[in-house]
């Protein structure tokens, strides 16, 4: 459901930790969330210029939050389907922990999508922050029932924040560009 009637120049812009703390862990947990304006969606049957319309919060920030729930590529294994009808998303440098209190609560994995198939695919300008829980956090969290998806793995569950690279009003392609050259520093 998307919240109606807010006030003008409402701004969501949350931290690492708030998504991760706050936003992820209550999902995961089956607990309220005070405003519900970070949509589900089935991020891999969606190229990424298709969920902007997904999101809840129109807004003239291009930068959008969405819940979603791994796709394995296979049934019984852990390697994670990030491949969609035109392209694939791909990880780019090591995974950074997200902290609460000098703890690790979260991890967070940047993706960039490529258009065609790998290894000749094509590097584009949108770019992905994957939130997911710690496993310690996971572990935590065995047994609950992960609400408005199918898996029960509270490790499925994550939030991305998507955004493409902007220049001069285009999405800028990152071909031949230093991977943080357009990252949101968080």
């Amino acid at each position: 459901m998307a919240p109606m009637g807010l006030p003008p120049g409402f701004r969501f812009h949350p931290t690492d930790e708030e998504l991760v703390n706050y936003y992820l862990k209550r999902k995961i947990h089956g607990l309220k969330i005070e405003l519900e304006i970070i949509p589900e969606v089935d991020l891999y049957k969606c190229e990424p210029w298709e969920l902007a319309g997904k999101s809840f919060l129109p807004s003239r920030d291009p930068e959008w939050y969405f819940f979603g729930q791994r796709d394995r590529k296979y049934p019984n294994g852990f390697r994670t389907n990030r491949a969609t009808r035109a392209g694939y998303w791909k990880s780019t440098g090591k995974d950074r922990r997200v902290c609460h209190q000098n703890r690790a609560i979260g991890m967070k994995k940047t993706l960039v999508y490529y258009t065609g198939r790998a290894p000749q695919g094509v590097r584009t300008g949108w770019v992905m922050h994957e939130y997911r829980l710690d496993d310690k956090e996971c572990e935590d969290a065995v047994g609950l029932q992960v609400q408005a998806f199918t898996s029960t793995l509270a490790s499925d569950v994550f939030i991305i924040m998507l955004y493409p690279c902007i220049e001069n009003g285009f999405i800028r392609p990152l071909s031949g560009f230093q991977e943080d050259c357009c990252m949101h520093k968080r």
